[in-house]
């Protein structure tokens, strides 16, 4: 499904190279200021530029279609539209036939029986990640004043990463990284076990995210080499502060009222330059393919930002669905 949510629900649409791609979201409160500064920031954050990131610019004005009135959200499913006009779909006529490996090609062409939008990865490309930030911009008004900040810790496995990032261009290769979130002043009592405890809900938007292979909160995977003693987070006073954070701000799947700390595993993207063996479509045979276009060397440079947005996207449905059970 394209809709995440339950009472904060986010539609997302649109293809990489179609005319247009947005967001829709439905249950933002009434009332809530909203302008178009207001997505200027984390849309300019998530734009490409810097080394390592595609050439493809799109300025991503947001287009206010439905839920906004004098400034202000009505109650009314609020729709964002963003136009595609640095478009160039030549280099994909190739992978109609030669899916990329690593890619949704082959996949997506399985799925829809061949009716998908190839042409930049269509419906999976990280251009969708732009209705996702604009979510993310009005997800953040909700659950202030709690506020939500990614950071890249390394890329190609180390911190130094520029100069990895220089030489994987020369290569005409790619890198992955980590991205950190953090999450401060966020009130205790979110999440809904047993299904839907809080690690679930961010996780489950947090995948959504092209390019995303692990999570780990807290300690994450150095809990499996830990004893108990060194794991858990002594409580030091009646507010449930903690003095350390193993448990990366969530106990029995609620937030605990400490800091949310979370980290991600972002691949490598998956169009390079290299030569690539893949399947001729048309014949079943073997094939060779060399990826053409514009394309990240370094995703995970791009992520902060809709890192924050699905976060953000998750903690306001948790704390709407926590006001509806207590309101």
């Amino acid at each position: 499904m394209n809709t995440i949510g339950r009472v904060f629900r986010v539609s997302i649409y649109g293809e990489s190279h179609g005319p247009s791609l947005g967001v829709l979201v439905d249950g933002v409160p009434a009332g809530l200021p909203l302008s178009a500064e207001d997505f200027a920031e984390d849309l300019a954050r998530r734009r490409s530029g810097q080394p390592g990131t595609t050439a493809r610019r799109e300025q991503d004005t947001p287009m206010f279609k439905s839920g906004i009135f004098n400034g202000r959200s009505t109650g009314a499913p609020l729709m964002v539209q963003f136009d595609n006009r640095d478009v160039d779909s030549s280099p994909y006529e190739s992978t109609k036939t030669l899916p990329r490996p690593g890619h949704a090609d082959w996949t997506a062409w399985q799925k829809f029986r061949g009716f998908n939008d190839y042409r930049g990865g269509g419906h999976f490309s990280g251009r969708l990640t732009a209705g996702l930030v604009a979510a993310g911009i009005i997800a953040k008004k909700i659950i202030a004043p709690a506020t939500v900040n990614a950071s890249v810790l390394e890329v190609g496995g180390s911190r130094d990463y520029e100069p990895l990032i220089r030489e994987a261009l020369a290569a005409g290769d790619s890198l992955g990284g980590v991205v950190e979130c953090r999450v401060r002043q966020l009130p205790a009592g979110l999440g809904e076990p047993f299904f839907d405890p809080l690690e679930s809900l961010i996780s489950h938007i947090v995948f959504a995210i092209p390019a995303i292979k692990g999570i780990e909160f807290g300690a994450g995977f150095a809990a499996a080499r830990m004893r108990g003693s060194e794991m858990n987070d002594n409580i030091i006073d009646q507010s449930g502060t903690t003095a350390t954070n193993n448990a990366g701000g969530i106990n029995g799947g609620i937030s605990n009222g400490n800091e949310i700390v979370f980290r991600i595993a972002v691949k490598p993207a998956s169009s390079i330059a290299l030569r690539q063996q893949t399947i001729d479509l048309r014949t079943g045979q073997p094939a060779e393919i060399q990826v053409r276009g514009r394309h990240d060397a370094a995703i995970a440079l791009r992520v902060p930002v809709v890192l924050e947005a699905a976060t953000a996207i998750a903690l306001a449905d948790a704390l709407l669905i926590l006001k509806t059970v207590n309101p």
